[in-house]
């Protein structure tokens, strides 16, 4: 297939996708049609200087087509995604990243953590969500937002974690009619972000640290006498499990075991799937969790190591 195939391909899906928002006017469409090929054309940095340069239009007339607010990127994205993730498994993944920038006139530039460097730097962030395809081992992303500085998050008396879980809750007809599922790192793992989440219909899938507190529930049964059974049947050492209550599922290059549990920082039960490295390695087991508690372990892994195809 040759390139120009390829870009008119390329063009027809985008203005389909386009023509499924509503109240698109025509000099926009035009203009943004453009944009959609100046994308895939421009071989150096992107913006709206080299727009006007390589473009049919003037720099003014993209700067004023990116601050058209009512434009639904969600529903765009979305056309385009139903067309391409065919499986019958999906999810949302949802993945902040550190942006470098200078300056000091930039909304919302601060100290956000930059994973690569493994410190806080000072440039943006933008929290991207996408559309995981577990069944075909896919993603495409489905929106993105900049995330606020501390002054800003101090101004709406909100901490970094709720104003993702405020966010993800303030888009959930748009996201819930794809997934009420929402994949995330290791960071999302805190009772600030599950508990508000899972009030809005949502389930999380996401990882513990190895130290977590989690508990075996009960084998106890009712007796009839007054006063409530006990809750659990003690905590759980990861390094001595208790093999009997749990499932065991045939992975490569290692363990997996999946079991209900109580987590004691949640303050819920979840479905864990516990993953334990080959014979002759140092590191430690891995802990992956579903608020859904009836979700089977082998899901568990398989949802959340399909998060990283974001990332890619």
């Amino acid at each position: 297939m040759t390139k120009e195939t390829l870009l008119m391909q390329y063009q027809s899906e985008c203005l389909s996708a386009l023509k499924s928002v509503a109240n698109i006017q025509k000099p926009f469409e035009k203009t943004f049609m453009d944009t959609m090929k100046l994308f895939m054309a421009i071989p150096d940095r992107i913006n709206f200087l080299q727009l006007g340069r390589y473009g049919c239009f003037s720099e003014q007339t993209y700067r004023n087509l990116f601050e058209h607010e009512t434009f639904d990127w969600f529903a765009f994205n979305g056309s385009i995604i139903s067309k391409h993730l065919t499986g019958k498994r999906k999810a949302i993944a949802i993945d902040p990243s550190y942006i470098p920038k200078s300056g000091k006139k930039t909304p919302w530039i601060g100290y956000f953590w930059s994973g690569c460097a493994g410190e806080y730097k000072r440039g943006l962030e933008i929290m991207g969500i996408g559309v995981i395809d577990i069944d075909n081992h896919e993603c495409m992303t489905l929106g993105s937002i900049q995330t606020p500085d501390c002054k800003t998050l101090d101004n709406m008396d909100k901490n970094l974690v709720d104003w993702y879980s405020s966010y993800l809750i303030s888009r959930k007809d748009k996201i819930q009619s794809i997934s009420r599922t929402v994949v995330a790192d290791a960071f999302f793992s805190k009772e600030t972000f599950i508990t508000p989440m899972c009030e809005n219909d949502f389930h999380v899938i996401s990882r513990f640290r190895n130290d977590v507190i989690l508990y075996y529930p009960t084998l106890e049964q009712k007796t009839g006498k007054r006063g409530h059974p006990k809750w659990f049947d003690g905590r759980i050492d990861f390094a001595n499990l208790d093999l009997t209550r749990c499932k065991e599922y045939e992975v490569n290059k290692g363990k997996l075991y999946g079991l209900r549990v109580y987590a004691k920082a949640l303050k819920r039960y979840v479905s864990l799937a516990i993953w334990y490295p080959m014979d002759g390695r140092t590191d430690k087991w891995q802990l992956y969790f579903s608020t859904d508690d009836s979700m089977d372990g082998r899901e568990v892994l398989d949802y959340y190591r399909t998060r990283f195809q974001l990332e890619f």
